[in-house]
């Protein structure tokens, strides 16, 4: 359950049990992973929030879920391991809408989870629901050890999740066929559990630098499995289909496609994993391990398809060249609603070109330059969290930067707000850095997205 903090990503502590007491070892190595992380991520819930009475009829519960806020649920049903339900709810809901379960690291919350990505946000454009699930054991990491999670109906945490599924499905009319999963280390093993346990009830995944389903199992109490964590639990893909068909014994209907992401680097949940869980998915989905397309869809990314070439694969696999555990980065969660189908319906606005500007210069010397870049928000709403866009010469390569994190360091570059800078107001303007070296080509960049709308420049 690795965690780490963003987005993204995840870490916490775990009790000792009495037998087979897990290495504290493994689970320091779990918290360090996660602390650049949580560096960045704000971990209180926003403004008001309204909580859901146990007795409360139907009716009444629509109304309980305030829109556009965070919301704490209680009451929401069968929930054997004390979870916290959190809800968002956009303004533009749609009807009968989508249900994407937003699963935190270790470490995290539900609200963190909310502040530290963009379902949220993206949820007002395209008019679904998001769940937060939030663990409140000590650890704050999500059970995917123990038989009970790794079983349909068997307790912990996956009933809990469930029961909050099946609380938004009956409180706003949910499309029972477009309920989602998608999570981050202790949340990405977390998904893996869910589409194996609620092959039903789930229609797809996106699990950021998670384990195959059942790979953390233990029986001795312990939440920590340190021969998955370092990728050595190995199996063919067969033994590891079975591990999910077991979880719910004579089902035959159709199962939920799958999309993995994974660091070449990751220290915590080591690289491995990311083949295994290649593997489970396509024995499970009944389609070859020979990649149906191949592409790179960033820089460093390697992107492979399985069963089909399309958007909406069965699997979906995607390998970051020289990246770490706390792989998550804004702009990701519109990649996993594109897998998911939910990225063209729901009432919300498109962005439109020309709602921002860019001005970009740089001062050069013999092998290095200086870029200063001015973004002004030239739309009618305010800008909350930005990602701006775009491609340096070639030869070109930042090595230092300011008002912003910057990756890759060629290429095709994204420049991610810091903590400090991340709303932009109508009219108003944001101004950043960098320093590269160059080989010749001194010119700034000349095309820019921000959030993925195209800017005019100047």
């Amino acid at each position: 359950m690795s965690a780490t903090g963003p987005r993204t990503a995840h870490r916490r502590t775990v009790d000792d049990r009495t037998r087979g007491r897990r290495p504290r070892s493994g689970l320091a190595v779990l918290f360090a992973a996660l602390v650049s992380l949580l560096a960045t991520t704000v971990l209180g819930a926003p403004g008001a929030v309204a909580r859901d009475p146990v007795d409360a009829a139907p009716a009444a519960k629509a109304a309980a879920a305030p829109t556009a806020a965070l919301t704490e649920v209680t009451g929401f049903g069968s929930n054997p391991s004390n979870l916290q339900m959190y809800l968002y709810v956009p303004d533009s809901v749609t009807a009968n809408p989508a249900v994407v379960v937003a699963v935190h690291y270790c470490t995290g919350s539900g609200p963190a989870m909310y502040s530290g990505t963009e379902y949220a946000s993206l949820a007002d454009t395209y008019g679904f629901i998001v769940v937060y699930p939030s663990v409140t054991r000590a650890s704050k990491c999500f059970d995917v050890s123990s038989p009970q999670a790794l079983t349909r109906g068997g307790g912990s945490d996956p009933v809990g999740i469930k029961s909050m599924v099946d609380w938004v499905t009956r409180t706003y009319s949910a499309d029972t066929d477009r309920v989602f999963a998608t999570g981050i280390s202790s949340g990405a093993m977390m998904t893996n559990v869910l589409l194996g346990d609620y092959p039903d009830v789930f229609a797809a995944g996106a699990a950021f630098s998670g384990v195959p389903f059942g790979c953390f199992a233990t029986t001795d109490g312990s939440e920590w499995n340190s021969a998955c964590s370092g990728g050595t639990v190995l199996h063919t893909p067969q033994e590891w289909g079975d591990l999910v068909r077991d979880a719910y014994p004579g089902y035959t209907g159709p199962r939920p496609r799958m999309q993995v992401w994974h660091g070449t680097e990751d220290d915590v949940l080591r690289y491995p994993n990311f083949g295994e869980e290649i593997d489970q998915w396509t024995n499970v989905l009944g389609v070859g391990r020979t990649p149906a397309a191949t592409d790179s869809p960033q820089s460093g990314w390697t992107r492979t398809r399985y069963g089909a070439t399309g958007d909406q694969a069965p699997v979906e696999a995607v390998s970051l060249q020289g990246v770490g555990h706390n792989l998550y980065a804004w702009g990701m969660a519109a990649r996993v609603l594109t897998f998911f189908g939910l990225d063209s319906s729901g009432p919300g606005p498109q962005p439109q070109p020309g709602a921002c500007k860019v001005t970009a210069t740089t001062s050069a010397w013999s092998t290095g330059l200086t870029g200063s870049v001015t973004i002004t928000n030239t739309g009618t709403s305010r800008i909350e969290g930005w990602q701006l866009g775009f491609t340096l010469p070639s030869g070109q390569t930042v090595t230092n930067g300011w008002g912003a994190t910057y990756a890759p360091a060629s290429g095709a570059v994204t420049a991610t707000n810091a903590t400090y800078n991340g709303t932009i107001a109508a009219n108003a303007s944001v101004s950043i850095g960098y320093q590269a070296s160059h080989t010749g080509n001194s010119s700034p960049p000349t095309a820019f997205t921000l959030n993925g709308t195209v800017c005019s420049g100047t």
